[in-house]
């Protein structure tokens, strides 16, 4: 039978994204080989309770959503997530899937939207971005970076034209890290350099703190 280690299962808006704001189902997956600066979810490194896919699916139906969500840690560290996604995608929810793109991307159902981020020089892993799965994105799905400084600014701006992100996905994603870099800051740069990018930020962090549960 197959089981997932899970942290928790809840219904929020989500808070980034394009589909920011909108009603959805969370189902976070226990641990992560990675060990971000910025990391808002320690909580996941470890612990978390193991659930049969079956039961998963029951507890998602239960709030009869049309977002879910599959989040860690990194989701993609357990081998049986793959199956999750499908089964997912097999009840006919809009599923994504958000990772750290260390992990490789290859075994995804192409029915998920998948939100992957680059790891900018001061999250601390850089090195563990797979640049590989680049390739593996299509036009749906979406490439996140978390700006911390001035640095990871010049930095993601070069990766935007390296890989040409813009012309290969909708939507890329510049972030401020809450508490590391002013909002407004990032905005500017982006304006003023006219990047091709869609400016976010994390909505519940402002509407709950950033509890777990939400």
């Amino acid at each position: 039978m197959l089981d997932l280690r899970i942290t928790e299962i809840f219904y929020s808006l989500q808070g980034e994204t394009r589909t920011a704001g909108l009603p959805t189902v969370f189902v976070r997956l226990t641990g992560c080989p990675l060990r971000c600066g910025y990391c808002d979810t320690e909580y996941a490194f470890h612990g978390g309770e193991k659930r049969t896919l079956q039961e998963i699916q029951q507890e998602v139906a239960s709030y009869n959503p049309r977002y879910v969500t599959v989040t860690g840690g990194e989701p993609l560290a357990q081998p049986n997530c793959l199956s999750l996604l499908s089964v997912l995608c097999d009840q006919g929810y809009e599923v994504s899937l958000e990772t750290s793109g260390a992990l490789p991307l290859a075994g995804v159902d192409p029915r998920v939207v998948i939100v992957m981020d680059l790891k900018t020089p001061a999250s601390g892993e850089l090195e563990r971005n797979d640049y590989d799965n680049i390739r593996l994105l299509s036009a749906k799905d979406q490439l996140k970076f978390v700006i911390c400084d001035r640095q990871d600014y010049e930095w993601a701006r070069f990766k935007l034209d390296e890989y040409q992100l813009a012309n290969r996905l909708d939507d890329v994603l510049f972030s401020p890290s809450h508490g590391q870099l002013d909002a407004q800051q990032l905005a500017e740069w982006i304006i003023e350099d006219n990047l091709p990018v869609r400016f976010q930020l994390q909505l519940h962090k402002y509407l709950w703190n950033d509890e777990p549960g939400h």
